[in-house]
């Protein structure tokens, strides 16, 4: 096995590992400190996109404007910073709003479902048994995780349902979109314009400089965990996944999301493990060992 499918396995799992973190302390600022949804993703976009620019700009600073010089690439761009990274922070966040966050997540976590899809129709091919058996694993492993298996845990009303298929495509959209500006440029400099354009044009909707909760040293930590840990890092992690392994792979390790949420959750929180917690992570720990240990072939049957 090559060492890159390794490191692109690893990057994708410790992608999710700190979103599932993050996602805990960006639910101490909702509940605890009152900080407003739009703000925070907003300031964490553009902070995280200043910083991920900065770098770029002291390592390799001719790579810094490189994709505004064409104008498909600059298009490109600006689809991904709006659709793509935008969407997939904004559209979780608000699905979480119209439900909870376990509805939020067991909607979004169909994402690689559509991603596999999208990648045998345009390969004009079936999924392989072993794609069906990693989606099988990852989704409900997801569920069993985020509902401790009841279905009565699941709130759905119209708007939670729009709001998280609407997360779902945009987590699958996300994955595949920024493909070919992959081949061209590096994951940083996509990762930095992407969170600027987003930033911006949720500053439209609320103003940074417009600033609500209660701040003191825990929320101070926890906002800046959210920026470098819960947003920096693990966007630049995942898209390099992504460049290394697919978008296939990467997405059905992504789903160990929950899993770091409920560790956390269990460690800071001192919530309790019962089955269906224990049942959901062997399922999504077996996902991550089979992906690593057997990359995903093209080879299946085809679509006549």
């Amino acid at each position: 096995m090559k060492p890159d499918y390794l490191k692109g396995c690893g990057l994708a799992f410790m992608s999710a590992m700190l979103w599932g973190v993050s996602g805990t302390f960006g639910q101490f600022l909702f509940a605890h400190r009152g900080v407003n949804t739009e703000w925070l993703v907003a300031v964490r976009m553009l902070a995280a996109g200043g910083l991920m620019l900065g770098f770029v700009a002291l390592r390799t600073p001719r790579d810094l404007f490189a994709i505004w010089t064409d104008r498909r690439d600059a298009l490109r761009m600006m689809v991904f910073g709006l659709f793509g990274m935008l969407a997939v922070q904004y559209t979780y966040f608000a699905a979480i709003n119209a439900s909870n966050a376990a509805t939020a997540t067991v909607i979004q976590y169909t994402g690689p479902v559509l991603i596999v899809g999208w990648f045998a129709l345009q390969k004009k091919r079936w999924p392989t048994p072993f794609e069906f058996l990693c989606v099988g694993m990852a989704v409900t492993g997801t569920f069993f995780m985020v509902t401790h298996g009841r279905l009565s845990s699941l709130s759905i009303s119209k708007m939670a349902l729009v709001w998280g298929l609407a997360s779902a495509v945009a987590l699958a959209f996300y994955s595949i979109q920024p493909l070919s500006l992959m081949r061209r440029y590096s994951p940083p400099v996509i990762i930095g314009w992407g969170m600027l354009i987003g930033g911006l044009a949720l500053s439209l909707v609320h103003a940074p400089w417009a600033v609500e909760g209660a701040w003191d040293t825990p929320a101070i930590g926890a906002f800046a965990f959210v920026i470098v840990f819960g947003t920096l890092i693990p966007f630049y992690a995942y898209l390099t996944a992504v460049k290394t392994v697919g978008a296939e792979t990467s997405s059905l390790l992504a789903c160990s999301e929950p899993l770091a949420a409920a560790v956390i959750g269990m460690i800071w929180l001192g919530t309790r493990f019962g089955f269906y917690d224990w049942l959901g992570t062997a399922l999504i720990l077996a996902t991550v060992i089979s992906l690593t240990l057997r990359k995903i072939e093209p080879k299946a049957v085809k679509i006549e």
